[in-house]
């Protein structure tokens, strides 16, 4: 109990400090002249860095297995998803210059949506019919939240940044969609490749992309970021501070999916978005009106149907668990040691085909795609 309790500690300390940390780099001003930290490049290139050398640590000295064997294949599957991550996260600085951090922390709970699409179309993937209502609830919530935006003098140039904003949010969601998809894929058809594995591997990766377009001789924005951080120090240690925070959160976050299940960190997770957009509204002084609340809470209740659902059809599997422990694998051999009364073939196959109307497809199927898509979204977080 006691891990538990430090590894949510340690999840809403890292992520709530990094949410602040990213904030205050990409919209505030530093020194006496008051410039912003444009340089997004060198901020990913540093976060990269930070989250691939904790991928590595906690692999070799946490876990104390060997690192991933790679092979041509799987360069060009990770390489693949870096590209889409160095991307799309360019989209996503873009779109701070346009609209505030709660409208893009709200905005950024939208990710389901362009992964179940990404995965419908690319992958031919299916879903259960409460995800669309999810889905719903959540567009609305966010549709809401940027059409009850308070307008005022300018409102007219207001709303056109503010659509121009979320634009820019839906391309960086877009990215996101197809490179989870991708991971699930990753994941799917290699069986060796672990989420740490994903968070170390796949950030080198987008270090090594990123630093060949810092280190064109036509780029000034490396000369550029480092003059900013020598005569701005503070700007260093904000940086250093959302680098660092940003890593150790993802360790523990695998620790709690690991440990607990990705029911216990989807939980976790909803909180913590919650908690990231009150602390800007409050500590950053981002003012939202009563019915930007009440699409905020559309949004989070669309989130929370969805761990709710899930976790029913967890229950739902584990109580069909015992009745089907006696039945033969693909393979034909037995699962395991008979713990109920041994089924009549028909009644085997009424029993396979009841769990799988329950749970949209096998027990085994349910849990592990969901463990599958909380490791996409730890390791690419």
């Amino acid at each position: 109990m006691l891990d538990f309790v430090v590894c949510v500690g340690g999840i809403y300390a890292c992520y709530l400090t990094w949410s602040v940390m990213q904030e205050r780099v990409t919209m505030s001003t530093y020194g006496e002249d008051h410039q912003r930290f444009r340089f997004t490049i060198v901020l990913n290139i540093i976060q990269a860095m930070s989250a691939s050398l904790t991928g590595y640590f906690y692999v070799r000295v946490i876990q104390k297995k060997p690192m991933l064997k790679m092979n041509a294949h799987r360069w060009k599957r990770f390489f693949q998803v870096a590209v889409l991550n160095s991307l799309g996260s360019q989209f996503g600085y873009m779109a701070l210059k346009y609209i505030n951090y709660p409208t893009m922390t709200l905005a950024k709970t939208c990710k389901l949506i362009p992964v179940m699409f990404m995965n419908k179309v690319l992958y031919r993937k299916h879903y259960p019919t409460f995800m669309y209502a999810v889905v719903a609830m959540i567009s609305a919530g966010v549709s809401g939240f940027m059409l009850f935006k308070s307008g005022g003098s300018g409102s007219a140039a207001v709303v056109e940044n503010s659509l121009y904003g979320l634009a820019l949010v839906l391309i960086n969601l877009a990215f996101d969609g197809t490179m989870y998809s991708t991971q699930e894929h990753i994941f799917a058809e290699d069986s060796e490749i672990t989420g740490q594995n994903m968070m170390c591997i796949m950030n080198l990766c987008s270090t090594v992309l990123m630093s060949l377009w810092l280190l064109n001789p036509y780029n000034p924005e490396l000369a550029s970021a480092i003059r900013f951080l020598y005569t701005h120090p503070r700007a260093m240690t904000d940086i250093a501070m959302f680098a660092i925070c940003g890593s150790l959160g993802q360790c523990f976050m695998f620790y709690i999916l690991a440990n607990f299940g990705s029911l216990t960190l989807t939980t976790i997770n909803v909180t913590r978005k919650f908690l990231t957009i009150l602390i800007s509204v409050f500590y950053n002084g981002h003012p939202l009106n009563q019915r930007q609340w009440s699409a905020t809470g559309l949004v989070f209740a669309g989130i929370t149907l969805e761990v709710y659902k899930k976790h029913m059809i967890k229950r739902a599997g584990k109580k069909l668990q015992p009745a089907v422990a006696d039945l033969p694998d693909t393979a034909g051999e037995p699962v395991k040691r008979v713990t109920s009364p041994s089924l009549s073939g028909e009644r085997a196959a009424a029993v396979r085909a009841a769990l799988k109307r329950k749970s949209g497809g096998t027990q085994a199927d349910a849990s592990g795609d969901l463990r599958r898509r909380q490791m996409v979204e730890v390791a690419a977080t």
